[in-house]
């Protein structure tokens, strides 16, 4: 951990001490203003950026994002991002379980308990109508894979099974690894910043080649088509846009002001920051749902037990076979963290282009938005107790 990083932390420390605490109290804060006050809640909801139809850049939370990233952005030495893309395990280790275990635990976890263990809960001929399928002219009453096509108020619709709606959801997010806040969790988790930052581009890049086709296999519902827009006007605004104003700060402020008043006086008043946006982000995210979580909640709780064990699993695996490689704690932890945490943005827009707004799926991947942030401050506990477990990085001579 470098010596900026230490400084600020310690900074953050006391705000950080109670941050559970805080994480409840947004939550609670956020379902009472999306109750008390639809009409708020619904217009930021609203305040986003669109293509076809579908929300990919939500304002109010991309602002928050923004605030999230860009002291974190800020503090990053370019010089070691250089070194950390020059480790390769760390790297590969995060690939292999994003790609090639990632989605396919996601399937098995969620079909297991949607398709079997809760279904009677969601009734066994519960059904849930979906777009049809981009380029699919049937018409009405002819079958088409789990379900068949139906005419509603004039527009061919396909009913399917409605828990297979629901692990629609879960499979996209399954297969839309985190880029962007997981830079906030590995900080947190007190990581190696530079790492991060180069998974982050490793991972925006991975998923434009492999979401669609990957998808498309997991869903079989033929070739899913790749959000192009969705991925880059996300990567943009959710990670490119913090790290263009990071870069563009700390260089001016290092040669207009220098290192020492950079390092005591700027990084100690943007300490606070990141943590502070991320309780504003819970309060936006838990005030846009709250209905559905007070009128739902246990389709919710059924819909949030396979993400949630997903997560854990994951993260396990990543954490345990980062000790085995015996990589040192700043790279295992934000290495856990990119492989257990999902890129809800994308999931939430594929899952509305491909099967419409009010689908089983939609509602599925904005359950992986609601657990995000809980289960990953949770994660973070867990790695900085057990940090000792990992051999400590070399230091370099004084």
């Amino acid at each position: 951990m470098t010596k900026e990083s230490r400084n600020s932390e310690k900074a953050l420390g006391g705000f950080e001490r109670y941050l559970t605490v805080w994480v409840i109290l947004c939550i609670a804060g956020g379902i009472l203003l999306g109750r008390a006050a639809p009409g708020l809640a619904g217009w930021l909801e609203d305040s986003a950026i669109r293509i076809d139809g579908a929300p990919v850049v939500s304002l109010p939370i991309a602002i928050c994002l923004f605030f999230m990233m860009y002291p974190i952005m800020v503090k990053i030495d370019f010089s070691e991002v250089l070194k950390a893309g020059r480790n390769t395990k760390p790297v590969a280790l995060t690939l292999f379980l994003n790609w090639a275990v990632k989605p396919f635990t996601m399937l098995a976890i969620s079909n297991l308990f949607l398709g079997i263990l809760f279904r009677g809960g969601f009734g066994q001929e519960a059904v849930d109508l979906v777009k049809m399928p981009l380029g699919l002219d049937l018409p009405p009453g002819t079958a088409h894979g789990a379900g068949r096509v139906v005419l509603v108020e004039g527009t061919r619709m396909l009913e399917i099974p409605l828990w297979r709606s629901y692990l629609a959801g879960c499979i996209l997010l399954g297969i839309a690894p985190c880029t962007a806040m997981v830079l906030v969790w590995g900080h947190l988790a007190e990581g190696n910043d530079g790492h991060t930052l180069v998974m982050v581009a490793i991972n925006s890049l991975t998923m434009l080649f492999l979401y669609g086709p990957l998808g498309g296999l997991l869903l079989g519902v033929g070739r899913l088509p790749v959000p192009w827009e969705s991925l880059l006007l996300s990567i943009g605004v959710y990670v490119a846009l913090p790290l263009a104003a990071g870069i563009l700060t700390r260089k001016l402020l290092l040669r207009g002001r220098g290192k020492e008043w950079f390092r005591r006086k700027f990084l100690r008043l943007l300490a606070p920051v990141p943590v502070t946006a991320l309780l504003a982000t819970l309060v936006l995210l838990f005030s846009f749902k709250g209905e559905v979580i007070v009128e739902r909640p246990l389709t919710i709780l059924w819909i949030a037990i396979p993400l949630f064990l997903q997560t854990i699993l994951i993260f396990g695996l990543a954490y345990a076979a980062a000790r085995f490689l015996r990589l040192d704690y700043e790279d295992a932890a934000p290495s856990a963290m990119i492989a257990a945490s999902n890129h809800f943005e994308v999931a939430i827009a594929t899952a509305t282009m491909l099967f419409g707004l009010a689908s089983g799926a939609a509602l599925a991947t904005v359950v992986g938005v609601l657990i995000e942030v809980p289960v990953m401050l949770m994660l973070v506990r867990i790695c900085l107790a057990t940090r000792r477990r990992f051999h400590p990085r070399p230091q370099p001579p004084a």
